[in-house]
């Protein structure tokens, strides 16, 4: 069909263009400038926005048209550090904007038996360790997979699945609930996406997908698409700095924490929030934009050849910057995953790369992955075709590393403080060190600006009533928010008793805070500190054991109503710590080993017990 002058507000030069170039377009690509238009149009979004969220529609995976359905949404999610219940937050404001009835509720609160009734059902869902579901999805996880799970034939649905591609089992819970739900008659409407660690364009997608699949008229959710992005720049507006507009904090002082003579190293990093407007609560984390290693980015760039100065594209926008800058600020270089791997192969001339990237070579893959970096990959699997351009393509952004907070803001107002521990290793021959660890420790001085944002996190609370008793388990670094919660509780003159458990190697020179902890005991902020120290004693000792020690008294805590909150280390201490908190309560409560998991389960369901664990 040809554009008619006489018909259209397009003059004839215009009219040309147009038949020109509409013939040829895509079915994508007209979706994508679809998009653009209705972004565009919105007037408060810049042109860079209308690009990106354009993008992001294009990019959504295809949502089926479907008769009008119910006008009533359930949004589940579960969420360890609140990616996924911001993200569910952010689909009930363009349903209800739609004007449907949203029931949005975390996992564990959700009342399983409405569930039949749920019309639309859309499931929001972080992947926490090596495949588990957050502590606030568990019991819906095992609910849906039992066999009280019911039918769901008048149910359509959708899943939204957080993961991290370096881990194995990459957003594996979204997935478990993508096919239990379709196995157990329920109406997929759009298909489910699995997001990386830079997620905020795939799960854009998802949402307008969802929006328009819900939407009975296509031009209805292409509008309400575009409300959704004008309503969020209104957003910004009235909080200037978030994850995608990070405040550059000054550094106020950078301490080590650990004595002479310790084999560890760990940071206290005093940050300025002055001028920026943000705030937080105890519990909250912020997220840090690091910078990569220079010694490693000039070795890759050496290995391949490359001018550091060649522009390489760093936003969907069409950002450039020079190839060194995109290495040091944009992309990550220290981690290998599987896609990473899947598309090198098509610049490799090694068919060995081929042959790992293979179903059946998938133990092969693991081992390869593990303790390697893009270096590695370079000088094992050449000859290589790669240009400096190809970057983009090739390499997932840097993602911020996420740090529980260590202070209170009411403690130290417009300042937010951190406890970074460096990490160096040796393995497969070469020097390994932690991005924001060792940028921490090595090249970050007092004076220098750090890219932050505040992480919310709305699961790891204290609680309500300031005179709740307080249970703290935080080895290492992982008593940092415990910190926080002390000086929270000291400011608002909380009368419950607080009990922290606190373990490392050394006592001399390894005990975090220590003067903190002693003054908080001689003014009763704190009222219980029990340590262990693991290598000061020919046997080791664990904070879990103390627990055990001390497991009559902390059940008679239990039973006044105390909060348990564990942090640090998940895949060791945090298994350690609920192993003794189950013995505790089956010692202590005389339960059976299936009562005392009903009562642990019970305390999450209550928010008596949170872990912030990674």
């Amino acid at each position: 069909m040809q554009l008619q002058v006489t018909n259209s507000p397009f003059t004839s030069e215009q009219a040309e263009v147009l038949n020109k170039l509409l013939p040829t377009l895509t079915e994508a690509q007209i979706n994508w400038l679809g998009g653009y238009l209705a972004f565009y149009r919105a007037g408060d979004v810049s042109a860079a926005a209308s690009v990106a969220a354009a993008s992001a529609i294009a990019e959504a995976p295809a949502a089926p048209a479907v008769p009008q359905g119910p006008r009533e949404a359930t949004i589940l999610f579960g969420s360890q550090t609140g990616n996924s219940q911001r993200l569910a937050g952010r689909l009930a404001e363009k349903l209800k904007g739609e004007g449907f009835e949203v029931t949005l509720s975390a996992m564990n609160k959700y009342k399983t038996n409405n569930l039949k009734k749920a019309g639309y059902l859309f499931i929001v869902a972080s992947t926490h360790g090596e495949g588990d579901p957050p502590d606030n999805a568990m019991s819906f996880h095992e609910f849906l997979h039992s066999k009280r799970a019911p039918k769901l034939d008048e149910v359509k649905f959708s899943v939204l699945a957080l993961g991290d591609t370096s881990y194995e089992f990459f957003c594996k819970t979204g997935q478990d609930f993508d096919a239990k739900l379709a196995e157990l008659g329920a109406q997929r409407i759009v298909d489910r996406v699995d997001c990386d660690v830079d997620f905020e364009d795939s799960a854009a997608g998802w949402l307008a997908a969802v929006t328009s699949a819900v939407t009975a008229a296509p031009a209805a959710a292409v509008q309400s698409t575009a409300g959704a992005a004008v309503s969020a720049s209104a957003a910004a507006t009235e909080s200037e700095y978030s994850r995608n507009n990070p405040f550059m904090a000054e550094v106020l002082d950078n301490l080590n924490l650990n004595g002479r003579g310790s084999d560890r190293e760990t940071r206290h990093v005093e940050l300025s929030l002055e001028g920026s407007g943000l705030t937080y609560a105890p519990g909250d984390a912020v997220g840090v934009y690091p910078t990569n290693d220079p010694a490693l980015v000039d070795a890759i760039i050496a290995e391949l050849k490359w001018n550091s100065e060649d522009a390489v594209v760093t936003g969907k926008a069409g950002e450039t910057s020079s190839l060194r800058t995109a290495l040091l600020h944009h992309f990550e270089i220290t981690v290998l995953t599987k896609p990473l791997l899947e598309k090198a192969v098509a610049f490799s001339g090694s068919s060995k790369l081929a042959d790992l990237v293979k179903p059946e070579n998938k133990e092969e893959l693991k081992a390869y992955t593990t303790g390697r970096d893009l270096l590695d990959l370079l000088r094992d699997h050449g000859p290589w075709t790669l240009a400096a351009a190809d970057v983009a393509t090739l390499l997932r952004k840097l993602p911020p590393r996420l740090y529980s907070i260590a202070s209170s803001i009411n403690s130290h107002p417009e300042e937010v403080h951190l406890t970074i521990r460096k990490v160096e290793y040796e393995a497969h021959g070469r020097e390994r060190k932690g991005v924001c660890s060792v940028f921490a420790s090595e090249r970050l001085e007092a004076g220098d600006k750090l890219p932050i944002f505040i992480q919310q996190n709305p699961n790891f609370k204290l609680p309500v009533n300031p005179d709740t008793p307080v249970i703290m388990v935080g080895p290492g670094t992982g008593v940092a928010p415990f910190r926080a919660f002390l000086e929270e509780r000291e400011e608002l003159g909380a009368g419950g008793q607080t009990w922290l458990f606190y373990g490392d190697r050394h006592f001399v020179t390894d005990f975090l805070y220590q003067t903190d902890w002693q003054r908080m005991l001689k003014d009763g902020v704190l009222t219980n500190l029990d340590v262990a120290f693991s290598r000061d004693s020919k046997e080791k000792v664990y904070v879990q054991q103390r627990m055990l020690e001390n497991g009559e008294e902390l059940y008679k805590w239990l039973q006044n109503g105390a909060h348990v909150y564990v942090c640090g280390d998940e895949k060791h201490m945090a298994h350690d710590v609920h192993a003794a908190l189950l013995s505790i309560i089956g010692q202590y409560g005389g339960k059976s080993p299936e009562a005392a998991a009903a009562y642990v389960s019970e305390l999450q369901d209550q928010g008596r017990y949170q872990r912030d664990v990674y």
